[in-house]
């Protein structure tokens, strides 16, 4: 399903919808992230996605890292919560979802890198190396916040 992020922009859609959502900045040893290119929008992004009942926001991200990209982690600590009322997210069935992610840090543990049917390309990055990488601005504001080291963020 298509999928289009709005951000602060006056043009976007209304919400209709408010999901509980996790995502993850994995990295390895070496200091290297986890990114995906998704096959909604053909941008990089971590892996993420929505929270499931009966599932914990820790438990959400390690899910969707492993259905994404193959790598089981665990959860190591949280980089922030973005709840950007001005940020939506529209799909092509109609649903215009307001964001509400938690971005957890985590390690990876086992796996092997693979691709889904979510991303049609995963790869290892070093941090240096992600600046240049087509992605939306609420990927690269997590990213950005994971490396300014401060500490959990609220947005």
């Amino acid at each position: 399903m298509a999928r289009r992020d709005y951000e602060d922009d006056p043009n976007a859609p209304e919400a209709n919808s408010l999901v509980p959502a996790a995502s993850a900045v994995v990295v390895d040893e070496g200091g290297n992230v986890l990114l995906q290119r998704r096959t909604d929008n053909g941008m990089w992004a971590l892996p993420g996605g929505r929270m499931d009942l009966g599932e914990s926001i820790g438990d959400c991200a390690a899910r969707e890292t492993f259905e994404e990209t193959g790598i089981t982690v665990e959860i190591t600590g949280i980089v922030g919560t973005y709840t950007n009322p001005g940020h939506v997210f529209s799909y092509d069935d109609g649903e215009v979802r307001q964001e509400f992610s938690i971005c957890l840090l985590a390690r990876p543990t086992g796996g092997t890198l693979r691709t889904s049917d979510e991303s049609f390309e995963v790869a290892w990055f070093a941090p240096d190396a992600i600046g240049e990488l087509p992605m939306v601005p609420s990927i690269r504001k997590r990213l950005n916040d994971w490396r300014a080291g401060q500490g959990p963020v609220v947005r």
